[in-house]
């Protein structure tokens, strides 16, 4: 047994150490000297301390699609319905360029939905935020970056993609988008804009109540504005995006209502089956301002960034509903929409400073009042308020072999509002209040064994402020008879305490254990809803819909082991001394990357399972430098909460070949995602002993071809400033500034 341990951990250094023997020349790195900025290969996955980097803007098989399709593909990832975005059994906070989004559920699926994903230029997870970043981040950290690079003369780059399936009749989608960008020497712009159309199918039964099947029409459209002013030696960022969403379905359903009539005890019950012909509308707009001043120093590792910003989320939904029951039509209208506006002040100071060997002191301040309400037919039935308050210092120090990170963040929070009083029909009930001080610390410690080989400690203390969409007590989902949708506008925050262990080399290979100890979590529940007390059973039916919900548990733990792997394919064709003799380029060879993660969600009164997920990802190189890239992504059965999978949320095997020409201005990219239409879901809903069986089969599969055009320049050799959009906060590819 100690043999084969031994054989294991050579096998896992010598091949990532073959993997990564030209780390040195491929990291991205960029180093400012006399003006002159090199820029070098970027790595496909990056491993650092505390996150997990992306690169998307490489790689074809992540930025044919959408935003969401190409997250879907990124191994330990898992997006879905009930989910929500997890990964590594952390529920994430969605960032976009450094500032949270403050939207969730179906609103944040749209959102990525309508964004074409070769708009990214790489994604961020920050498993282990440390106290520069809000304690409201809870578990962990999305950003989602689409930042380009700016150049001292016009470019453009035009992108477009077309796809279709084939599910029971033809489906098409397109995603273009266009970047422009220049600078001089007054100042730099950047303008990248696009549209996105999607046609969608999906079938859903829901237990044994009702049929649901719906065709949708997605359209997405975004602007996203920059300029940056050189003030001496500062420079001031101003950015300013647009997202606008307009999305159709037309649903069709079956299913039955129960009636009674009589008098106790003699109650006489029956059965009406019906359909339903429903039309939905759904309309988002956001809108984003950011203005950021950063003070420079004849130090330039001492930063001091300002930032002001405001946004605004508004969303409509409307669904025109028709029930046919007995020759007999009754109306299903609903109309509700909800505005959100977040204002943001931000201060970030950071300095070097003698602390062991080397170190370094963050400080910085905080200020964020968030305002929402939502309305019903024109009444407006919740008024929700939350303002943050913050400070942080955090201190990092290098001794030796060892670094070190200790810091705390200390937060206030003011949360209040009101909502409708169901006995009076007015806004007067007042929301549960939160009024908090608190302290929460982050610590780490990491020995380094070797350049890029490392074994890290962290923990941290966050909290979690319920997502805006689930505080919304109006269904902004389809329902009918038999399904309903609603918020809670008293969700109580989550307290957090994470804990992690990390072993990682050359960036490529990890493995890694972290618990998550949650208190008040929020989550998701369905459960049946009997239309009476007594619970008949009538023409051998029972008499009930479903709920669906949001709701605080006590307690919760969440395990995750995970585990990643990359393998060259020459290590088994040339063996192991051979192929170290190779200057080996990622982008220039066949390898097998292979990631696998196991989680286990701990709740009271429920014995839950834990589940494994597997992703695969081979890379081949064929004739004419044709890159092919297969992607694999399965799950396990188990417990996600109170669901149990039937079947597995993610099962999807995706194919894509990329082709560049015109010395690399034009690239060409031909997919096939879920191939053999394998990615069919199914849980079974445990919550109060409902045993309720919600599935959803849909057209995953689809079928493309993407095309990405560099406008050729005549000066080739003229330099790439920083990118205008935002400018890194920390050169280890730290989140931008806010």
């Amino acid at each position: 047994m100690k043999k084969n341990y031994i054989i294991a951990i050579g096998f896992l250094f010598t091949t990532t150490f073959v993997f990564s023997q030209n780390t040195k020349n491929e990291t991205l790195k960029e180093k400012q000297i006399d003006g002159v900025t090199l820029t070098k290969t970027k790595k496909a996955v990056e491993q650092k301390a505390d996150r997990t980097i992306f690169d998307f803007s490489e790689q074809a098989h992540l930025n044919t699609g959408n935003v969401s399709e190409g997250l879907k593909k990124l191994p330990g990832l898992i997006v879905s319905d009930v989910a929500g975005m997890m990964y590594q059994g952390k529920q994430l906070d969605v960032y976009m360029d450094g500032r949270p989004l403050n939207i969730g559920g179906n609103q944040l699926q749209a959102f990525l939905e309508g964004m074409p994903a070769n708009s990214v230029e790489r994604v961020e997870i920050v498993t282990q935020p440390g106290s520069e970043f809000p304690a409201t981040s809870g578990g962990a950290i999305i950003n989602i970056i689409t930042n380009k690079n700016a150049q001292k003369y016009l470019s453009a780059t035009y992108t477009g993609r077309y796809a279709f399936t084939n599910y029971e009749k033809y489906r098409n989608r397109t995603n273009n988008s266009i970047l422009l960008n220049a600078k001089n020497k007054y100042f730099g712009w950047q303008l990248n804009f696009g549209q996105n159309y999607r046609e969608a199918y999906r079938e859903s039964i829901i237990d044994k109540v009702s049929n649901v099947f719906s065709e949708q029409v997605n359209r997405g459209y975004f602007v996203k504005s920059a300029l940056t002013f050189n003030i001496g030696k500062d420079r001031l960022l101003v950015n300013y995006d647009i997202n606008h969403n307009n999305n159709d379905t037309e649903n069709s359903s079956s299913g039955f209502i129960a009636n009674r009539t009589g008098t106790a005890p003699n109650y006489i019950y029956s059965i009406d089956d019906y359909t339903t012909k429903d039309f939905g509308e759904t309309e988002n707009w956001r809108k984003d301002l950011s203005a950021t001043y950063q003070i420079k120093f004849d130090d330039k590792n001492k930063k001091l960034d300002l930032n002001a910003s405001y946004n605004t989320f508004d969303s409509n939904y409307n669904l025109d509903g028709k029930k046919f029951i007995n020759s007999t039509t009754q109306n299903n209208n609903i109309e509700t929409t909800s505005h959100q506006n977040v204002a943001t002040f931000r201060i970030d100071y950071s300095q070097p400073i003698k602390i062991l060997d080397e170190g370094k002191i963050s400080f910085g301040g905080l200020f964020e009042k968030l305002n929402y309400d939502t309305d019903f037919f024109g009444i407006t039935n919740l008024e929700y308020q939350r303002q943050t308050t913050s400070t942080y210092a955090e201190l990092q120090a290098k001794k030796k072999n060892f670094d070190f990170i200790l810091g705390t963040r200390a937060e206030a929070y003011d949360i209040s509002g009101k909502t409708i009083d169901l006995t009076t029909g007015k806004l007067t009930k007042d929301l549960i209040p939160f009024k908090k001080f608190s302290l929460f610390p982050n610590a780490s410690i990491q020995y380094n064994f070797g350049k890029q080989v490392y074994f890290a400690l962290n923990y941290n203390r966050k909290i979690q402020l319920p997502n805006i969409s689930w505080l919304n007590p109006n269904n902004t989902n389809y329902q009918n008879g038999n399904i309903s949708f609603g918020g809670n506008p008293n969700l109580q925050p989550t307290i957090f305490n994470n804990l992690e262990a990390k072993f990682s080399v050359f960036d490529y290979a990890f493995i890694g254990y972290n618990l998550s100890i949650a208190e008040n979590q929020s989550i998701q529940f369905a459960e049946k809803k009997y239309f009476f007390a007594e619970k008949p059973i009538i023409e051998n039916r029972e008499a009930y819909g479903v709920s669906n919900g949001f709701i605080n548990v006590s307690s919760m733990k969440v395990h995750n082991f995970n585990f990643g792997l990359p393998i060259p394919f020459m290590l088994f064709t040339k063996g192991l001394k051979e192929t170290m003799k190779f200057n080996i380029n990622p982008d220039k060879m066949n390898f097998l990357y292979v990631y696998t993660g196991y989680q286990l969600h701990q709740l009271p009164d429920n014995d839950n399972k834990g589940f494994w997920i597997f992703n695969i990802m081979a890379q081949f190189i064929l004739p004419k430098d044709i890159k092919l890239v297969a992607n694999y992504g399965t799950m396990t059965k188990g417990n996600w909460y109170y669901y149990r999978m039937e079947k597995p949320w993610m099962n999807s095997f995706d194919l894509t070949a990329t082709k560049k020409f015109l010395n690399d201005r034009l690239t060409v990219s031909v997919f096939a995602n879920d191939l053999f239409r394998s990615n069919v879901n199914a849980v079974t809903s445990l919550y109060n002993n409902s045993n309720l069986y919600l599935g959803n089969n849909f057209d995953s599969q689809n079928f493309g071809i993407s095309i990405n055009y560099k406008l050729p320049t005549k000066n080739k050799l003229v330099k790439e400033d920083p990118n205008l959009l935002k400018q890194d906060k920390k050169e280890d590819s730290g989140l931008p500034n806010q």
